[in-house]
């Protein structure tokens, strides 16, 4: 049987990116997308749920009880905030979002995806860097069945996907014909091979639970997700 998992940030790139791998894998049966606005696309797969503010995901608890994993892929830039709005926009809603996800969904896998760099003892001098590693701690010691913290570095897009900020696209087309080279490095990830490590990690359980883009790659390549 398939499995149903939920995944956030769908509009992003990274969203967008795992978000089609699942529609075209085989192991996945049913897709719910949470997002603040639609994505505007349909497929026999996906349903989506619109929820502006995601430190209220008790008002659609009942929408979200039955999945097996969770792919928690939303995100801001921490560039121009400080570290108040910073963790208001990023630990907060993840904290709601996973307290609520878990008494529903104990025996989920929750990914989440956080950063090359993110801090794990919440110590450094990088503001980002402490808040996402609070929320990775968060997700990671909360008790769901399996949960893995995603620290891509520079992500390849793939099938159409584009980043939400504009200078990344900017970068990305100056970066195209060199994609072929840059893709043959085991420390360059692509939103492919992203997608395809968050489904290998419901079927193929791994220890490790911070991944860098190396460990990404690897984790896409366990088996043949499609």
């Amino acid at each position: 049987m398939g499995k149903k998992v939920i995944i956030t940030g769908a509009s992003g790139m990274v969203g967008k990116g795992v978000l089609l791998e699942c529609l075209i894998s085989d192991y996945i049966s049913e897709v719910l997308v949470i997002n603040r606005s639609s994505i505007n696309e349909s497929h026999s797969k996906l349903k989506e749920v619109l929820l502006e503010d995601f430190t209220q995901i008790a008002t659609i608890k009942n929408e979200i009880e039955g999945y097996d994993a969770c792919f928690f892929c939303m995100g801001i830039s921490s560039i121009g905030i400080s570290e108040t709005d910073f963790n208001a926009i990023t630990f907060e809603p993840v904290k709601a979002f996973t307290d609520v996800l878990y008494t529903v969904n104990p025996k989920l896998v929750f990914n989440y995806v956080s950063g090359t760099g993110t801090d794990s003892s919440e110590t450094s001098k990088t503001m980002w860097a402490r808040v996402k590693g609070k929320t990775e701690n968060y997700i990671l010691n909360k008790g769901f069945k399996d949960a893995y913290a995603f620290r891509p570095n520079m992500i390849i897009p793939e099938k159409g996907t584009k980043s939400k900020t504009g200078w990344y696209n900017s970068i990305y087309v100056l970066l195209r014909p060199f994609f072929p080279l840059l893709k043959k490095s085991k420390n360059i990830t692509t939103t492919t091979r992203l997608g395809q490590a968050m489904i290998n990690s419901i079927i193929h359980p791994i220890e490790l639970k911070h991944l860098e883009n190396k460990d990404i790659n690897q984790l896409s390549n366990i088996s043949t997700v499609n």
